[in-house]
């Protein structure tokens, strides 16, 4: 087996291991090229959008975080295209691969200006370390369940009362209650700061979430996750869940359990 035995866990290993073993083992394991998907993209560089702006202290133009976000999209689908030209293989929640490529050119172009129009007016506190360095796309490793975790947090907001908010950014609509758990202790334990809630913003309604209570989250909780993946992908246990969610896998052209 690759150095997936010993290399650190995530929030999304662990939800993919748990969803489906087998497609862990497809993508991580045996390294599988995964079929390209613009959504993926699409998040990406509302991503890279969205922290210009806070970085920017908000001075970035809604017509300058747009250009940002067309201008990585655009390049990350140029890549995608020169590995994998024919767009019919690529997936899509709903039309062909090159229509989707093309309604998410515009959508994302739509939700960062909408970002850039929401920040603006509400101007939440983006959380500074005792480095003074913004909290945003912000590194943390911790041990969780004996396990090394690691990740990045999209923003951490300063509250009134001294807390930390852990936030998420959404294009899509899946949300995961796990990762802003993880998030919570881990913060918790590197900072020694109180983190009572957290939240998604979602780009598709240009808003935020209701808030997710984590005030009686432990890392003895969210850890028991942790090490009971970790213990699947040592003992080599990847089983296959075949079901609905297959057609949105993409190393499914490679999955003997896919039955299209």
């Amino acid at each position: 087996m690759t150095n997936i035995e010993t290399m650190p866990r995530s929030v999304s290993q662990t939800e993919q291991y748990e969803k489906c073993g087998w497609r862990f083992f497809l993508q991580r394991v045996l390294r599988v090229i995964p079929l390209p998907a613009a959504w993926s993209m699409h998040g990406t560089a509302f991503h890279s959008a969205a922290e210009a702006v806070e970085r920017s202290q908000r001075r970035m133009s809604a017509e300058e975080a747009v250009q940002l976000f067309s201008d990585e999209y655009s390049t990350l689908v140029n890549r995608a295209l020169d590995q994998e030209p024919n767009t019919d293989r690529w997936l899509s929640a709903s039309g062909s691969g090159g229509d989707d490529i093309e309604r998410r050119y515009v959508l994302g172009q739509e939700q960062t200006a909408q970002y850039v129009k929401w920040a603006q007016e509400h101007q939440p506190a983006i959380w500074r370390t005792p480095e003074e360095k913004q909290a945003l796309e912000m590194y943390f490793k911790a041990e969780l369940g004996g396990v090394v975790v690691r990740g990045y947090i999209d923003q951490l907001i300063a509250e009134a009362d001294a807390s930390v908010r852990v936030r998420d950014l959404k294009t899509g609509s899946t949300k995961s209650k796990f990762q802003l758990e993880t998030y919570a202790v881990a913060i918790r334990e590197a900072y020694g700061v109180e983190v009572n809630e957290g939240d998604w913003y979602l780009a598709q309604k240009g808003g935020l979430s209701k808030p997710v209570d984590l005030r009686k989250v432990t890392a003895d909780q969210v850890g028991e996750r942790y090490a009971a993946m970790d213990a699947g992908v040592k003992a080599g246990r990847f089983e296959a869940q075949p079901g609905f969610l297959c057609r949105f896998c993409d190393v499914k052209h490679k999955c003997s359990f896919f039955r299209p």
